[in-house]
């Protein structure tokens, strides 16, 4: 095989801190390469540059034997690269085939031909299994199908190598297995391949070749089948890790934090209760579809309730009051969709640090903000959640890595001293590495006494860090687990009539 892609020494910084230092490697034609390392390792920022995102700061790049310098993404997509970001670039208003299209329609007669559009969508989404009609607005598909657009947007470019910045992020598991079957084809189609993923064993089943970055440096680079999952993690952070999570701290108290009972509404939760005792994780489990990210959304009061009663440390809280009010009751949320629903991405770091807690640094009649506190608080939260920043009051949240970003959200959270803190998927997209410092700080959250609702799709992740698991499916709790735990008897309730 000859190289497709050669990169010569490519570095970038970003506010004069090295995010990528200087990196050479060839890609070879054909190859599916592994690209790992920790949030903040340099991964995303050298795609970016294959990509045409960002331009780098030194270096050189040659595709396909020639000199390859993108300006811009659709540089890169002429030359016949395709990258597939983990923040989907999709027009929600846009019908699936419209958007597969988007970069040029197929005319007749002056006229957008939209029976071509029809007929070669039809003929991708055949490629990945994914039975929905061309004509469907992109804004009503579940994440997963979203995913599964993008990457039809790849095939449809016939792209010669295409990047996969953590495509199974969003995807359930028979979404995935499509996924690794349209790989295995692009595969023996010649095409060449990036992955880059957190789930190891995901990458090790995929490559021919891994490349560990870390510290924006390239610290290995491994056959597939000559390097363990283990061996991954401790290039990737540079030591052994010990265990996957910490040892708890917290020690679950009698005391009631928050309950709620009988939540209901029409068509999506029936009849939901549980509680949360100060210093517990209880952590909720379900399949896609299940309620769980709809039941922490009314808790919170983005979404309305037909029914039920909420309590936070024995007050009750009206199920027609604003999240404002929610918040000053005492509960916070971390949503599953950091990038969105989460932080102001062009907004500085101490900015998005301090929105929810903006009252405590007002004073005078005019309520002005003291600027100089919300720089101390910022930084002392960088500090103290080790977010990797140069500067906190200029930076903006979207040069950070995923990992960082989520941990800017939780300490968001935590500086309006929540009661409970309800966490929808909050490693999600995180290293390994970045996972372990999560869990160790929701450890500390709950062993200051207040309470957490930990809500994941990974059954170990909540079996490692639960005091509890409580099970949801169509809308309704169908068992609670107490230590020790068992997947099998989590899935069982997980499928109840499958089960049954």
């Amino acid at each position: 095989m000859s190289a497709i892609l050669e990169i010569d020494r490519i570095e970038k910084s970003f506010f004069g801190i090295h995010a990528l230092k200087p990196v050479t490697f060839n890609v070879e034609r054909g190859a599916v390469i592994g690209l790992i390392g920790e949030n903040g390792a340099g991964k995303s920022t050298l795609m970016n540059i294959i990509g045409g995102v960002v331009s780098p700061s030194g270096g050189s790049m040659r595709f396909k034997g020639e000199p390859y310098s993108p300006r811009s993404a659709a540089d890169a997509a002429r030359a016949g690269i395709a990258f597939i970001h983990q923040e989907l670039n999709l027009f929600g208003n846009l019908s699936v085939g419209e958007n597969i299209f988007v970069d040029g329609y197929p005319k007749r007669y002056g006229l957008i031909d939209r029976a071509a559009i029809t007929r070669r969508t039809r003929e991708i989404l055949g490629i990945l299994s994914l039975d929905i009609s061309p004509g469907t607005p992109v804004g009503t598909l579940s994440p997963g199908e979203r995913q599964l657009v993008e990457i039809a947007k790849a095939l449809h470019l016939d792209a010669e190598l295409v990047i996969f910045d953590e495509p199974t992020t969003s995807l359930t598991p028979r979404e995935t297995a499509r996924l690794f079957e349209a790989i295995d084809l692009l595969r023996s189609q010649g095409k060449t391949i990036i992955y880059i993923s957190h789930i190891l064993a995901d990458v090790a089943r995929l490559s021919d070749t891994i490349l560990v970055l870390r510290d924006g440096t390239l610290v290995a680079t491994r056959q597939a089948d000559r390097i363990s999952i283990p061996d991954m993690i401790s290039l990737m952070i540079g030591r052994n890790l010990e265990a996957l999570f910490p040892s708890r701290l917290s020690v679950p108290g009698e005391e009631i934090v928050f309950r709620i009972r009988g939540i209901s509404k029409a068509g999506i939760l029936e009849n939901v209760s549980l509680e949360v005792r100060r210093g517990e994780i209880l952590g909720l489990f379900g399949l896609m579809g299940s309620g769980r990210t709809e039941l922490a959304r009314m808790i919170f009061g983005l979404d309305r309730v037909s029914r039920g009663e909420i309590e936070v440390d024995g007050q009750p809280i009206d199920l027609s009051s604003s999240v404002r009010s929610r918040i000053r009751s005492g509960l916070a949320f971390v949503t599953e969709n950091r990038r969105s629903e989460g932080l102001f991405m062009e907004a500085p770091i101490a900015d998005n640090v301090s929105i929810v807690s903006l009252g405590r640094y007002a004073s005078g009649p005019l309520k002005l903000l003291d600027e100089e506190r919300v720089s101390e608080v910022a930084s002392r939260i960088c500090q103290d959640l080790r977010i990797k920043a140069a500067d906190a009051d200029r930076q903006p949240v979207k040069s950070l890595s995923g990992g960082n970003q989520q941990k800017v959200v939780i300490g968001k959270w935590l500086l309006s001293s929540p009661k409970l803190l309800i966490l929808d998927e909050p490693t999600r997209g995180v290293d390994v590495g970045a996972k372990y410092e999560i869990y160790s700080l929701v450890d500390r959250v709950a062993a200051e006494g207040n309470g957490i609702l930990f809500i994941s799709s990974e059954i170990e992740e909540l079996m490692g860090m639960c005091d509890r698991i409580a099970v949801m499916s169509q809308g309704e709790i169908t068992a609670t687990f107490a230590k020790p735990f068992t997947d099998e008897a989590i899935l069982k309730a997980a499928f109840r009539e499958q089960a049954a």
